[in-house]
């Protein structure tokens, strides 16, 4: 799944609007819109500190349809 379909997900999970996660993550707003729309070049911090509000961190995951020599 997508980092800001997931996020996005789990902020509608809980029922917070996306001023109401920026605030609590202590993230801006335009940076969570950003998220949510999948930019792709965003501040790993910052994104944990939206990922830590549902339990979660970035971490290395495979990339889908590639074969990495395993």
């Amino acid at each position: 799944m997508e980092l800001g379909k997931f996020v996005k997900e789990k902020r509608t999970a809980v029922k917070l609007t996306q001023p109401e996660l920026a605030q609590k993550a202590g993230v801006g707003l335009r940076f969570l819109r950003d998220l949510e729309q999948g930019k792709e070049t965003l501040k790993m911090e910052k994104v944990n500190q939206v990922l830590g509000m549902f339990g979660y961190e970035l971490g290395p995951v495979p990339k889908t349809g590639e074969d990495h020599g395993q």
